[in-house]
Parts: C-alpha cells; structure tokens; sequence
C-alpha cells in the first residue's frame, strides 16, 4: 500500500505529526498546518464537540489538551488508500490517545494540514462487545437453577429504577433517544427512556397521515441496524414507527412507555438527579447520575398569539397537534406557515377535498426532492454511492469533516447547479405569488438546517398544487387577527375558515429543560441549536458548532440529543462515549465549554 504517491506523501506527514506530538513540540506539530486550518475534534482530544479555527486555536488546544491526551500511533487506516485530487491529498487515519482509540480523515494542500478531523471511536478496556467479542448467547453446560435470557431480562426490566438505579436517564424515547439508549446499551451503561406514549415509534404514527420522511433511507440507518435493502427511498411514517417499535425490542433496551417526566432537579451534593415519572397511576423517584433530554431537535411548538384566537368557532391546532385531512372534506383550511409542514399538510388537506390557503409571512427555501437526492446527497447517501464503496459511515465521517465555517463554499455550487436546473419550476413558484430564497448565502437546505433547523421545504408534490392554483397563496402579509370564522391579514384580506392549522415551528430545545427543571436551568444552559453564523434566526457569535448538542452544557449532568435520523445515528456514539467515560471514573477535562450567549 505505502508504495503509492499519495500513500507516501501523508504517511510521511502523519510522522512528523506524531513524533511532534509525542515529544511535546506543539510548535513544530503546529508548523504542520495551513495557515488556514481546520482541526474539528469528536470528543478524542477535547471530552467535547470542537472545531480549531487557525493555528492559534489549534495551539491553545494543545497546550490544554496534550499532556492528558498522549495520542501515538498515527497511520492511514488498514485497507485504505490515500487519494490526490487537484493538489489535494485525502486519507482515513487512525491514532490512539492515553484511553481511547480514534478514526479521522485528512485533507492535506501543498504539504500541510488543511482540515483534520479527530473522532473517539471506542474507549480502550470497555470495547462493544461485537466481533469475535460478541456474546455466546447459549449457555452451554448444567446447572440448577439457571436463569434464562428472558428470565434474566425480565429481572432487568423488574429492578432497573426500582431496587437499581440506572446511571443515565433519557427523556424522549423517538429515534434520538431510541439511537443514543442502543449505543448505551452496548456499552453497558445502565440506562432507561421515558416516553409518554403508548408505544415506541408513536412519536411518528400519532402526526398526519401522510407524513414521510424527506431525507433517503440511506441517509436514515440507525446504529447497528440498517434497513434492508428493499426499505423504500422514503419511509411513510407508519412504517418506520414500526421500524422503531422493533428496534427498541430487539436492542433489548428499557423503553418505559405510558410514562410522563414530570420534574427534575439536580443534587449539587450526591452529583444525581431526581427525575420524578408517572408510570402506571403512580410518581416513581429515579436518581440517574446522567440526565439526556432527547426531545428532537426542537423544542416546544411555537403557537403564536393573535388577537381574537379565543373566538374562533371552528378547529384551531399546532401543526404538531394536527390529526389529519379527513374530517375537512369540503371545508375552508387556512394553513398558517410555509415551511415542511405547512406544505404537506395543506397538500393532504386538498387530497383530502378541503379547500386550502396557505399564509406565507416570509420567504422560503424550496428544493425539489429528486435534484436534491441527486445534486446535494447523491456522491455520499444514495445506492450510487453505496456501489462506489461509500458506506453510510463512511459519508458520516466524509460529512463531518468539513468544518461549518466553509460548508457553505461546497454547497452554494450544488444549490446553483439546482436552481439552474430547475429554473421552470421556480419561475411557476414565483409566477403564483411564492417568496422563495436559497438562504442568506445562497447556500441552500443543508446551511438553513443547520444554522436555525427551519425555513424551506423539500418538495414532493405541494409546490406544483401551489403553481397551478390547487392551494391558494396568500403571501407576505402578516395576521392581524382571527374572527370567530376567518383569519385577517394586515393587508385587510379576510380569509374564511373551518380549520386553521398553525404551522408556525418550535422553540429551543431548551425550553423542555424549563419545563422539566426550571427556567434559571434553561437559562443557564442558554439557546440549543445553531452554529452563530449571524444569519438569519442564528445570531452571533460565531460557535463553530451546534450550540449544546451532545456535548457538555453549563450545567454539570444534562445533555442535549436531538436532530435528524442521520445526527441521531452519528452522534449518539460520541454522547454515548462521554458517558460511559464518566461512568467508568475516567477523566474527562472538557476543553471550550459552550459559553451562553442566548437563552432562547
């Protein structure tokens, strides 16, 4: 392997690299960066979630982090090759640092380190068990007494909370909490997910009907197990409900359903909780040394305020609440939002024979979901790349190590290339009244997502009902008030209605940790979500990374996990690893704590 060009060129560098940094010289190890670098660090080097911007930063980092750290053995990863494409030379590494051994990938421009990025990949004597490791299963041999698999599951499932206290309590048992609970598990942290519903998966089959995911299944695996191959491209929400009911089974997790967090506080003293649930008619104490709040992205809906609501004669709910098209046959449906839910409910509401306006207050980002599968995810998540020898961990790692401060230089060109192509379907958008934007940089979904988690809609249908007329517009005008059977606008339109559905998004994540443990908590944690890219709805200063996700908050013990299926499965290994490090009593000095700069 080390006979090929590219292979030589950063073998060679990785040695320097680690001898510099085995013998302490943080000057000559920092001599091996650009100038303009990146060195973005899953939890290896930093017990957090951090990017290094620039050779002083990477320098402070070392200072702080080198002498706890002693990584060694700095290679390309076995049965890889490095690669060279246009001056720039990429590869897979491995390292190990005093306690863990770690994966990375590596972008190398004119001899040096362009981006870097570090990733904790299993704690050294506390390995999953998977492999030649995985358990026998069968206990082969006698003896009186024995206790089953399920006889000692049941025993689990009996003493955990009760007589046992697990060291890590989830609230939110969705595809957040369901992720991070398998990770968890594996690792032999003692865990258990409150979830209010009846069932795994209910979080998905309780929304309106034809709700699906947008994103592609190869970009929507959950650890461990990945869908087979005959899942379809995009899951109806019924079906991975069940997907998510299964999975929780057969990861043998302690899925507590029915139940409702109702209180936390933290005990400075014993370092625990006390969780408060109501499970079965009756309030259970668990004391956790670890609290997660999984509860999605977001945080709680966003039901605006508008004078005269209180009078309204007919059906009025948050989108989140919506129960489905069937009882509006026939009725006049005023959709308040412009953004995925909007869309997609007001698509099904005139499937479903209502008669549909939309209320679009401001501009949205629209992408139709073909040229998005194609342009923006194809070389990383689609069958193509599977067969190019991309797996989904694989498009992960590739995806997590362009720092958020130029991911936008490599999507503006996918977001052009999809306007371009698409030019007759935004000129019928616009044409029908519809304010579209690409984000404030031109950079399109994946920017928006990331920076504020709302704002555009991937189409799959709703856009064309839009064109033609099918959904009535009524854009850039705000409400002025609801009557007791119409929405007023500000520009003095009346619109008539039976229904009106309030797509309007969600809070922080940080508004559930008022909820459940007090708002001095939630503000001391400050505002989950958003890179402070000083874009719209993401204000400054610039983070670098996702504000407070899966990585330590100003309060010491509580945990954000939330987003996509995709940051679900990604990041739930590296929550899942700090916790397990501190179960274990390993040392985890958290280097650049998120400060707070925002409450909300």
């Amino acid at each position: 392997m080390l006979d090929k060009a590219p292979n030589q060129k950063l073998s060679a560098l990785l040695e320097n690299f680690g001898q510099a940094l085995a013998a302490g010289d943080i000057d000559k190890a920092v001599s091996l960066f650009q100038e303009d670098c990146y060195w973005r660090d899953l939890v290896a080097f930093t017990w957090n979630i951090r990017t290094m911007e620039g050779r002083d930063q990477i320098r402070a980092m070392l200072e702080s982090q080198l002498p706890g750290t002693k990584p060694a053995n700095w290679a390309i990863a076995e049965s890889e090759d490095a690669t060279e494409t246009d001056g720039v030379i990429e590869g897979w590494i491995t390292f190990e640092t005093d306690v863990a051994r770690g994966f990375g990938h590596i972008r190398v421009k004119e001899g040096k380190i362009w981006t870097l990025l570090t990733t904790m990949a299993e704690l050294k004597g506390h390995e999953e068990p998977i492999g030649y490791a995985r358990p026998l299963g069968a206990k082969h041999g006698s003896g009186k007494n024995r206790k089953s698999w399920k006889e000692e599951r049941d025993e689990e499932a009996a003493e955990l909370g009760f007589s046992r206290q697990p060291y890590c309590v989830v609230i939110g048992g969705g595809q957040g909490g369901i992720a991070l609970g398998a990770r968890l598990k594996q690792l032999g942290v003692s865990t258990i997910i409150v979830e209010k519903n009846e069932r795994a998966g209910d979080s998905w089959r309780k929304r309106y009907k034809s709700l699906c995911l947008h994103d592609p299944v190869w970009y929507d695996h959950l650890p461990y197990i990945d869908f087979p191959r005959n899942w379809p491209v995009f899951s109806p929400k019924d079906k991975i409900g069940d997907w998510l009911e299964m999975y929780a089974k057969v990861m043998e997790l302690n899925y507590w359903t029915s139940t409702e967090a109702k209180s936390a506080t933290y005990d400075e003293e014993k370092k625990e909780w006390n969780v408060v649930v109501r499970r079965d008619g009756k309030d259970i104490v668990l004391r956790p040394k670890q609290l997660v709040l999984a509860t999605g992205m977001s945080g709680r809906p966003n039901m605006p305020q508008f004078r005269g609501m209180e009078r309204f004669k007919g059906d009025q709910h948050h989108s989140s609440k919506h129960p489905g098209p069937d009882a509006y046959a026939g009725k006049k449906a005023v959709v308040i939002g412009s953004n995925n839910s909007a869309h997609d409910i007001a698509a099904a509401l005139w499937e479903a024979g209502a008669d549909v306006t939309m209320v679009q207050r401001s501009s949205t980002h629209i992408v139709r979901s073909d040229t998005l599968m194609e342009i923006g995810m194809g070389a990383l998540y689609s069958e193509q790349a599977v067969e190019n020898g991309i797996s989904t961990a694989k498009a992960d790692m590739i995806f997590a190590s362009i720092p958020y401060r130029i991911l936008h230089e490599f999507q503006i060109p996918l977001y052009q290339q999809m306007k371009e192509r698409d030019a007759e379907f935004y000129g019928g958008l616009e044409k029908a009244g519809f304010m579209l934007d690409w984000g404030d940089d031109n950079s399109g979904l994946f920017m928006k997502y990331l920076r504020r988690g709302s704002g555009y809609y991937i189409d799959v249908g709703a856009s064309q009902l839009i064109i033609d007329g099918s959904i009535k517009l009524k854009s850039g005008s705000q409400v002025e008030e609801i009557t007791e059977k119409s929405v007023v606008l500000e520009d003095g339109t009346e619109l008539p209605a039976d229904l009106i559905v309030y797509a309007t998004g969600y809070g922080s994540m940080n508004g559930w940790a008022a909820e459940l443990i007090s708002q001095e908590v939630a503000d001391k944690v400050g505002k989950c979500w958003g890179l402070g890219s000083a874009t719209t709805k993401d204000p400054g200063p610039w983070e670098g990374e996702q504000r407070n996700m899966w990585k330590p908050t100003q309060q010491e013990a509580l945990w954000f996990h939330g987003g996509n299926l995709h940051q679900s499965r990604h990041y739930s290994q590296f929550l899942a690893l700090q916790l397990k490090a501190r179960q274990e009593g390993i040392p985890t000095p958290v280097y650049g704590m998120q400060e707070v700069h925002h409450l909300r």
